[in-house]
């Protein structure tokens, strides 16, 4: 179970998570034109994108920036999240599953990649899902002693897009053992 506090001052968000008995902190800066509506137009205030960390340590453009965890995962990795019921084992699980919600995006922006505590990672993005609604996410990934990501978290907002993803998720892996896990058109 992953517990997630947030406290903000006038120029930075402080998130702790907590799992296992452990803790972790991530400073993350305060960005008034990112809200929880996601009704800005963040990359044209912005002008040049910022530099974020991958999970392999390189620094790259936010625009450049591709999520090198998928392709270092324990074989038992797990993932789970607001989208989602229940948790996902196994790594071709994560990646289809994580290869997938990636096509459902007509753009992505990283508002931030990094490490934090020992073995720990976090991106948050803003993307447009297919359908032309907006969706924030912040995923946390924590990594085995091999440096390899062994659970993912993946938390959406707002409710409504994060819903429509689900449902869009469901529909493509109906009948399958991953489609259980999301929302389906039918009601529920």
């Amino acid at each position: 179970m992953l517990f997630v506090s947030v406290s903000t001052n006038e120029s930075w968000v402080t998130c702790f998570m907590y799992q296992r008995n452990s803790r972790a902190r991530a400073r993350l800066p305060l960005r008034k034109d990112l809200s929880m509506s996601m009704q800005s137009n963040a990359s044209a205030q912005r002008g040049t994108p910022a530099d974020v960390t991958r999970f392999d340590g390189v620094r790259v453009l936010a625009t450049d920036y591709y999520p090198v965890w998928l392709d270092n995962l324990a074989g038992d990795v797990t993932i789970e999240g607001s989208a989602m019921n229940g948790v996902a084992h196994g790594a071709e699980a994560v990646r289809t599953i994580v290869a997938y919600i990636r096509t459902l995006y007509d753009s992505q922006e990283f508002n931030f990649a990094g490490p934090y505590g020992e073995n720990g990672f976090l991106e948050d993005y803003t993307a447009r899902v297919r359908g032309g609604d907006r969706i924030g996410n912040v995923v946390l990934i924590t990594r085995n002693a091999a440096g390899q990501a062994q659970h993912i978290v993946a938390n959406y907002r707002p409710r409504t897009t994060l819903l429509h993803l689900s449902r869009l998720i469901g529909e493509h892996f109906a009948g399958t053992s991953y489609g259980e896990h999301f929302a389906s058109s039918a009601l529920e």
